[in-house]
């Protein structure tokens, strides 16, 4: 059975029985810190899990795409060398959120493994938590699994619930015990079911684990009931394909074997068992897939972790020979294997390969230099490799730790990390954090979610549901007292997508509250932060909120200009351009995208005319509420790092259309105006523009408008004649220039008609050494070749000075070289001055800093030579 087939008979399977199909979500978890990569099926329904979110559906079934080569799970080092760990894998998924439980979870297992993909069921061994009583019971007394094939796996870790087979998201919150299916391999493969003191071996192989959320730990300890206990199951594509294609490593399987030898065509490998071909088939999946996210290679977070991997690829393939660019190479492969199972895959492959190049030219001009320096310490001791190397690896050519310590293991060399981490605190600038999150407060919330009518409503009659000070719940604020104010409705916009949270003002007869921004504290909670100017505020109390109407303006100007500058940068420089972040305040409009070049002026001006063009259309906005999928087939954009549920919120502004929650302008010409005031890199293949809308536009055009004025009235021209003007000074500047170097041509001339008379015969080398008051470094270089002319047989040594500075330079005539170098004797009056110097042996040049100690240096010239000559 094919993997294509597996996929597709899982999701139906599951459909049959209820569940919603919820398509992948993106490898970066949307507003998720506290997680760098999306590494299991569960990581996109943990605010349902959390009771933080909710869905339309009450089961769901997934095939998600998962990476872990970063943090806590990272099986990077691993990878290429077992059977069985990736960097990108495939989790299949079914999902209870309070619907069916155990039995259900179990028997849809057992169905589909014994049914639909037809596995022997004399070849399953299933674990249980040792207390769940439940669990074994329906698998002893449903199923009809033999008791000696059901295993209570105890508590391991030191106490109680600390078990393999019972699972936390973290130390408080939803937990509970697990059940895991286990396929053997046979008698022939070592290694014993689970719970033996074989277990480690690769007989037994966990192909299921299905997960029970059955209570709720609290910060004592205490396991609480949960009201509506969840199911959360994960089956890892690659592990079930092995199993149903014959075959006892991933590797093995139909997906992985085409990779292998699409790698082992661009490398010219012929041994398709090699470790090389594994880890190049493996990481092309990741790499590829997180640029298809909207990741860059970069020095840190998501762009470094996506780094490590190509470039591990690419030393994988150095190592088998292929020193040019190969891996871009394989995209094409990867999307037939996979295009049609992830059509975002199919839409990118063309600048993901285009990404992956970029990243191997710019790698493989570093590789065989890093590779020199590694094997020249290795050569000095064959078994240990000190952290400095290490660190110099990683700073000067960009080899990854884990790819120096993937050499290392290799090779059986013990790597000093240790000391490596050492020299990375020693350095100044350290990589920053993966990501930067504004959180919106450290408080716990339980009550009603808030009514949002900010898209129609600017003030709002209210109640106080919860107040907070210093992060604490109060029954009430004080005059002077900073603090968060929770409404029943609202209509402040909480900050989201790069728009700031409104503010404004909630009051009261006797109290008033200055909002000074608007956060969420969860997903449908608002929280409005400020100060109580007057008065006491208390829970319950009813309020009038008003948004502050001006900055509101102001900012949705800003932010409907962004999504048809989005919509104008993809026309212009093409569909590779994606959203990397963004920030929409009252001041301006700021937006960073994927590109490799920086924008010219035509550029600029092409975007600019696109979206004024928009404005002056003066088209109505408009927002529908649809399915995901049903946006995009509206042709609505997501953006990257977003968090989309089943149901979203698609904006019409123009030509436009975009996934956003934010609030915008009735009609398009309300922006006014747009202009974009910069643009620049801000991270490898990133690039930042910002625009101004509205009044901020007109205040620049007027800025600029004055000072060309300015410009003109100095000039003494018409600003429409400026550039003629200054192109006039211009030449007349170049002209006195010219007048200027023929004077101090003459000058040099004239000094050393008269210089040559001062010099001195020694051994038959004319010997001088002198100052000339006001030369540049062009005229000391003029007047030396004069004076070599005149001289014949010389060696020189000509100076000035200049704002405390010393200026030398050293010349010696091509029959004198054998006895005198200008290299040297220019180094040795430098030395003298507080510089150094070098060059060849006719001419030299140098520089001090010592103007006082020339005379002397100059002085000794003669006994210098003399001793030479």
């Amino acid at each position: 059975m094919k993997s294509s087939e597996i996929r597709e008979k899982f999701l139906k399977f599951f459909e049959s029985k209820g569940h919603t199909i919820v398509r992948s979500s993106p490898l970066v978890p949307g507003n998720d810190p506290t997680m760098l990569l999306t590494n299991s099926g569960m990581v996109q329904f943990k605010d349902v899990f959390l009771g933080l979110d909710s869905r339309p559906y009450s089961r769901a079934t997934t095939v998600q795409r998962c990476v872990r080569a970063g943090g806590k799970h990272n099986d990077l080092e691993n990878v290429g060398y077992t059977a069985r760990h990736h960097t990108f894998f495939e989790m299949l998924g079914n999902f209870s959120f309070g619907d069916y439980f155990k039995r259900d979870a179990i028997n849809y297992a057992w169905e589909l493994l014994t049914k639909v993909y037809m596995l022997p069921a004399e070849k399953l061994t299933v674990t249980v938590y040792i207390e769940d009583d439940e669990a074994y019971d329906i698998w002893a007394n449903e199923i009809g699994v033999p008791k000696e094939r059901i295993i209570r796996i105890g508590d391991n870790k030191g106490s109680r619930y600390a078990s393999d087979n019972f699972w936390q998201m973290a130390d408080v919150g939803p937990c509970g015990p697990c059940t895991e299916i286990f396929y053997d391999h046979g008698a022939d493969i070592w290694g014993g079911p689970p719970g033996s003191p074989e277990e480690d071996g690769d007989r037994f192989i966990e192909i299921w684990n299905l997960v029970f959320m059955q209570f709720n730990r609290d910060e004592a300890g205490n396991m609480n009931k949960l009201p509506k206990p969840c199911v959360d199951t994960g089956m890892g594509m690659e592990r079930l394909a092995a199993v149903l294609q014959h075959v006892h490593s991933n590797y093995e399987i139909d997906l992985f074997q085409n990779l292998i030898k699409a790698a082992a065509r661009e490398t010219g490998a012929t041994d398709l068992e090699s470790k090389s071909l594994r880890v190049i088939a493996d990481h092309i999946r990741a790499a590829s897939f997180l640029i298809v996210d909207g990741i860059i290679p970069g020095s840190e977070g998501h762009g470094y972790v996506l780094r490590r991997i190509i470039r591990r690829a690419l030393r994988h393939g150095h190592k088998l020979g292929q020193t040019k660019p190969f891996f871009y190479k394989l995209v094409a492969d990867l999307n037939t294997e996979m295009g049609t199972a992830y059509p975002e895959l199919n839409e990118a492959a063309a600048r993901v390969a285009q990404v992956l190049k970029a990243e191997e030219e710019r790698f493989g001009e570093t590789l065989e230099h890093g590779m020199k320096i590694l094997e020249a310490q290795l050569a000095k001791d064959a078994k240990n490799l000190d952290g400095a190397t290490a660190f110099t690896l990683y700073d000067t050519y960009g080899f990854p730790l884990d790819l120096t310590a993937d050499i290392c293991r290799e090779r059986e060399v013990t790597l000093d990390e240790a000391g490596f981490h050492a020299a990375m605190e020693q350095q100044k600038k350290t990589a920053r954090a993966a990501g930067k999150f504004k959180m919106a407060a450290n408080v716990e919330y339980s009550g009603e979610k808030t009514k949002f009518v900010g898209y129609d409503l600017l003030a709002q009659d209210a109640k106080v549901i919860a107040l907070y000070a210093n992060g604490a719940p109060v029954q009430e604020l004080k005059a002077g007292e900073q603090g968060i104010v929770v409404l029943d409705t609202t209509p402040f916009y909480a900050e989201s997508g790069g728009q700031v949270g409104d503010q404004g003002v909630i009051a009261t007869a006797g109290a008033q509250f200055d909002v000074e921004d608007t956060l969420k504290i969860q997903a449908d909670v608002f929280g409005q932060h400020g100060v109580l100017s007057k008065g006491t505020l208390k829970v319950g109390d009813a309020v009038s909120a008003k948004v502050d109407t001006a900055s509101r303006g102001r900012t949705i100007r800003n932010h409907s200009a962004t999504h048809l500058m989005h919509k104008a940068l993809r026309e212009v420089l093409g569909s590779h351009v994606s959203q990397k972040g963004s920030l929409v305040d009252p001041d301006k409009a700021r937006f960073d995208f994927s590109h490799n070049a920086a924008l010219t002026a035509e550029e600029i001006a092409r975007v600019e005319a696109i979206v004024n063009a928009e404005i002056l259309a003066n088209a109505a906005t408009q927002s529908h509420n649809m399915s995901f999928d049903d946006a995009v087939k509206h042709g609505a954009m997501a953006l990257f790092g977003e968090k989309y549920g089943d149901e979203v919120r698609v904006m019409d502004i123009g030509s436009s259309k975009e996934l956003c929650g934010g609030v915008h302008v009735q009609r398009t010409g309300d922006i006014g105006l747009f202009k974009i005031v910069s643009e620049g890199g801000v991270a490898a293949g990133i690039r930042r523009v910002e625009a101004v809308t509205g009044e901020g536009a007109l205040a620049l055009v007027q800025g600029l408008t004055r000072k060309l004025g300015e410009a003109a009235a100095v000039l003494k021209a018409n600003p429409d004649e400026l550039t003629v003007k200054i192109a006039a000074v211009q030449d007349h500047v170049k002209a006195l220039e010219k007048e200027l170097a023929a004077l101090k041509s003459k000058l040099a001339s004239g000094q050393g008609d008269e210089l040559a008379t001062q010099a001195v015969e020694i051994k038959g080398i004319k010997v001088l050494a002198a100052t000339l008051e006001g030369a540049d470094v062009a005229t000391l270089r003029e007047t030396m070749d004069k004076l070599k002319d005149k001289l014949k047989t010389a060696a020189i040594v000509l100076a000035s000075v200049a704002d405390g500075k010393v200026s030398l330079i050293a010349g010696v005539t091509a029959d004198a070289t054998s006895k005198v170098k200008a290299g040297e004797l220019v180094n040795f009056v430098a030395q003298q001055v507080g510089g150094k110097g070098g060059g060849r042996p006719d001419m030299a040049q140098a520089g001090g800093t010592d103007a006082a100690a020339l005379p002397g240096a100059l002085a000794g010239v003669a006994a210098w030579v003399e001793q030479r000559a």
